[in-house]
């Protein structure tokens, strides 16, 4: 059952048009010209109950503009959004009680006030009996491990701590969607890895429907199971995680240290990214060769440590923009 249905979906922006110099400046004040920007043009997509999607594209892509449509922060110009059969435009404030919202780079939270305190705030906001709302945070606070800091202001709270309780208060009114941007930005990997773990243990708790939009490509493909890719306004790509590896990723990276020195030059299939001595990194074209055949090259009694991965999903959905572009 879809919980997000978003049909044909179009935003512009009138932006005025700056011209240069004094003469410039004074014709665009007293008589401004302006440009339409097409910031979504004619999207149409579904989000099943559950799912965790990663909604993505380059700045100024046009996904910042389709988050704040679906929670009514914007209008659309054109199209349909259905949220758990609420419309953001006529029902903003019934929807803001069934979503909640994580910005990586905004603070929701008072930084005055404890954890706690924050979570006992946005209980009362959301017209939720004090009873509950107790119970809620207790179990909030182990899902996300909260104990050694609740009580500490979030003024004296680490980044990591920090995002752990704004996940966590966006979660006391207990939404069916939850929206995250940026929400492991800034943060170390061993952090940036909790958080993951705790979102989807979160997703799995509550079979809450994530939309996630990130610039880290990690965060995508440990938690989501489906991309949508948004590039100047438009979707060029919804698939599967695992469709979008087994048709994009027809690449190996083999690194190997050696024994003794291989001399091995480009051939069909067979890309030499790094060759110092001892050290040797290609590239595998599974199309056309397979890495046992290149592992045969190189000599397995001649190699003392191998690795053996994908190409970066980063050049993937680099090259997935391009084709879009074109």
């Amino acid at each position: 059952m879809a919980v997000i249905t978003v049909k044909n979906l179009s935003k512009d922006f009138k932006v005025k048009i700056k011209e240069k110099g004094l003469k410039g400046s004074l014709k665009s004040l007293i008589k401004p010209k302006y440009k339409i920007i097409k910031a979504v043009k004619n999207i149409s997509f579904e989000v099943e109950k559950g799912e965790m999607i990663a909604f993505i594209g380059p700045n100024g892509a046009g996904k910042s503009t389709s988050i704040k449509m679906m929670t009514g922060i914007l209008f659309p110009d054109k199209g349909n959004i259905d949220i758990l059969g609420l419309n953001p435009v006529k029902n903003r404030k019934k929807l803001a009680y069934e979503i909640g919202c994580v910005f990586g780079q905004k603070e929701q939270l008072w930084t005055h006030l404890t954890p706690y305190d924050n979570f006992k705030f946005f209980g009362a906001i959301y017209d939720i009996p004090s009873s509950i709302v107790e119970k809620k945070i207790a179990e909030l606070k182990e899902l996300f491990e909260l104990d050694d800091f609740i009580n500490t202001p979030v003024r004296n709270l680490s980044l990591g701590q920090r995002i752990r309780c704004e996940i966590v208060a966006s979660l006391i009114h207990e939404p069916k969607v939850l929206f995250l941007d940026e929400p492991t930005i800034g943060l170390d990997p061993v952090v940036k890895e909790n958080i993951r773990v705790l979102i989807k243990r979160m997703n799995k708790e509550y079979k809450t429907t994530v939309v996630l939009t990130s610039h880290d490509v990690s965060d995508i493909e440990k938690l989501c199971k489906r991309v949508i890719i948004v590039n100047k306004g438009q979707i060029v790509l919804d698939d599967s995680m695992e469709n979008l590896k087994y048709h994009y990723l027809n690449k190996k990276i083999v690194e190997a240290k050696m024994k003794e020195q291989v001399n091995l030059d480009d051939e069909d299939g067979i890309t030499i990214l790094k060759d110092k001595g001892y050290n040797l990194k290609i590239e595998v074209d599974t199309t056309k060769r397979s890495v046992s055949d290149a592992l045969k090259l190189l000599n397995p009694n001649n190699i003392i440590d191998i690795n053996i991965s994908n190409v970066p999903l980063e050049d993937i959905i680099s090259n997935i923009y391009k084709d879009g572009e074109n």
